[in-house]
């Protein structure tokens, strides 16, 4: 089965065609295909490929799902016998993708 590592967001997902993932905000709107360029390796069977530190002309495609946001987060702040205590939290913004599929300088991995 083919696959890739992209990365986005500061940070590396390994997909294949079908996945569907959770990346950082993206802006796009629900329903459009995006394109992922940054393509760090990929596989197909015992056939590797692996970029110096990208691979050129390797894209990854994929349809955004949904905008969404994380779980809360929360962190909370104490010191004993002090009277000292801060709660602070965030959610984190997501934007669901589904990778359509995987391309490598002009060929397409198929889905097996």
């Amino acid at each position: 089965m083919a696959y890739a590592v992209i990365k986005t967001g500061g940070r590396q997902y390994r997909v294949a065609d079908g996945d569907t993932i959770d990346v950082d905000l993206l802006d796009a709107e629900v329903g459009k295909t995006t394109t992922f360029g940054e393509v760090l390796l990929h596989a197909d069977g015992d056939k590797f490929t692996h970029g110096d530190p990208l691979i050129s002309g390797a894209k990854v495609t994929a349809e955004i799902v949904e905008q969404r946001k994380d779980k809360k987060v929360v962190a909370f702040k104490f010191k004993r016998r002090k009277g000292y205590h801060r709660t602070v939290g965030h959610r984190r913004k997501l934007t669901r993708v589904k990778i359509k599929g995987i391309s490598i300088g002009g060929t397409k991995s198929k889905k097996t």
